[in-house]
């Protein structure tokens, strides 16, 4: 697996996990953030996340202020996620291990969203489903990439 630079130089790719992975990601974050500007767009609304301040109970969620917590949530795991799954790739972490991790995130994040934050009261199970599984993603990928190095410290 290389590709030629130049004149026929051969260079190896270098993360082709983490680059499979990230059209599935970005089209869901694409889907997630037009979601946010539809519903701007069909309020007029173009500052702020609320539409409808008086629609915070969890019987009455502000769909403006789901759909942006949303967007946010993806975008404050996801980047982490990507930078300890690269790291791991670099140090030479098992290529279906983090296929199966990256395919386990994705559905995860989904859950957490369309099965959670859209569920009944902005509360169904694919939220804590989501949230956990991501936390354990993310610490599992962080020990999984300090295992790969831990000849660097003498271990």
């Amino acid at each position: 697996m290389s590709t030629t630079i130049g004149v026929g130089i051969p260079v190896p790719k270098m993360l082709p996990i983490t680059g499979t992975w990230t059209l599935p990601f970005a089209a869901y974050l694409v889907y997630l953030s037009n979601r946010v500007v539809y519903r701007r767009l069909q309020k007029e609304k173009y500052v702020g996340d609320r539409y409808d301040e008086s629609a915070t109970s969890n019987d009455n969620p502000d769909p403006l202020l789901l759909d942006s917590r949303s967007q946010a949530n993806f975008i404050e795991s996801v980047p982490l996620a990507f930078t300890l799954t690269a790291i791991a790739e670099l140090n030479g972490a098992n290529r279906k291990v983090l296929n199966y991790a990256m395919a386990t995130l994705f559905v995860l994040r989904i859950l957490h969203v369309e099965f959670g934050m859209k569920g009944k009261d902005s509360a169904g199970w694919g939220r804590p489903t989501g949230f956990f599984g991501t936390q354990g993603f993310l610490a599992g990928m962080a020990a999984y990439s300090t295992y790969l190095v831990k000849g660097y410290w003498g271990y």
